[in-house]
């Protein structure tokens, strides 16, 4: 979810969805509720149920969060940026949904991984998400090399995700390990009020003035 005004990334349609459902599963009960009250502030919030799936959440306790759907109810779920279930920890909880044969329904709504991709400028014909990289440096180091190949052999934007306080030590590395010719993009706060597409060549950002940290961003390279 984003502050952006949700009209402006929300379709009506989903609103109605919003107002109809009694169940949530949200990975930050606080904002899950803010969230539901800039959709409509006629709703209820007290009347709801919450139940919070997050990087902490055991594994064995993820299946008990679809127990409304027993009873013939619907369950939503809202991740806190980002599209829900992709690099997200609603995936396991939709791995049970479609397991025990419950429809599943996708909503219309902003991806910042798709979003970045189209403001980037970069190939959109083919491309990967790499979500977070690897923290071991061998591994991360490892990884790097084998996104360099991949951009080189077939010409794929590759996209990747850092924890916020991480991106400007994030770029930082980037600049120093791989060829100053690559380009980076740095997407961040998508949909958001302080929203920034920057596309420049990894000898530029080194000496660019930048401060990312602590915003949700997305990064994209290629040649």
């Amino acid at each position: 979810m984003s502050d952006a005004p949700v009209e402006t990334v929300l379709p009506q349609a989903n609103i109605e969805v919003i107002r109809s459902l009694r169940h949530f599963v949200v990975e930050n009960i606080r904002t899950a509720r803010r969230f539901l009250k800039r959709c409509d502030r006629s709703i209820d919030i007290d009347s709801l149920t919450f139940v919070t799936l997050d990087e902490h959440t055991r594994p064995e306790d993820i299946p008990a969060m679809l127990s409304p759907m027993e009873a013939g109810e619907s369950v939503g779920v809202i991740s806190e940026a980002g599209c829900p279930a992709v690099a997200d920890p609603g995936a396991d909880l939709v791995a049970v949904a479609q397991q025990r044969g419950y429809e599943v329904i996708p909503m219309v709504g902003p991806s910042s991984i798709i979003l970045s991709l189209m403001a980037s400028g970069f190939n959109g014909q083919t491309f990967a998400f790499n979500g977070y990289l690897p923290h071991d440096s061998k591994a991360r180091s490892a990884k790097l090399k084998e996104m360099e190949r991949r951009i080189r052999a077939e010409r794929q934007t590759q996209i990747f995700i850092e924890t916020p306080y991480r991106n400007n030590r994030l770029i930082a590395e980037l600049a120093a390990a791989l060829p100053p010719a690559m380009k980076l993009c740095v997407a961040s706060d998508i949909t958001g009020p302080a929203q920034s597409v920057v596309t420049l060549p990894l000898s530029a950002w080194r000496q660019r003035k930048y401060d990312y940290d602590k915003i949700p961003s997305i990064f994209l390279l290629y040649s």
